[in-house]
């Protein structure tokens, strides 16, 4: 052990006869630091969150946009009007139409 009359050891005696208090001053060190790595990956966690959400609403917003133009691309009136131009398809006339009965 170290010399009694030097400086080291008269701190070692001392905290030798308070380790009680040294090792309840350890944990409470530990747990401060605890609770500032907690409280870190708690930001971390909700900066995630927030963009995770952003990214659920940009991608909500383009959903609806993809539903309108569905919408507007199967038109009845839109496909019947590209039937005619493109294909060159028109209804039928009363005496050209058939009907088929099935047994």
């Amino acid at each position: 052990m170290i010399g009694d009359s030097s400086l080291a050891g008269i701190i070692w005696r001392d905290l030798w006869q308070h380790k009680g208090v040294v090792l309840l001053s350890v944990l409470v060190l530990v747990s401060a630091l605890g609770v500032v790595w907690t409280a870190y990956e708690a930001r971390l966690l909700t900066n995630n969150l927030n963009d995770q959400r952003q990214r659920r609403d940009e991608l909500d917003i383009e959903w609806r946009h993809l539903l309108l133009e569905e919408q507007t691309l199967t038109e009845h009136s839109r496909v019947s009007r590209l039937a005619e131009k493109q294909l060159g398809m028109s209804r039928p006339a009363p005496g050209q139409e058939v009907v088929v009965r099935l047994p």
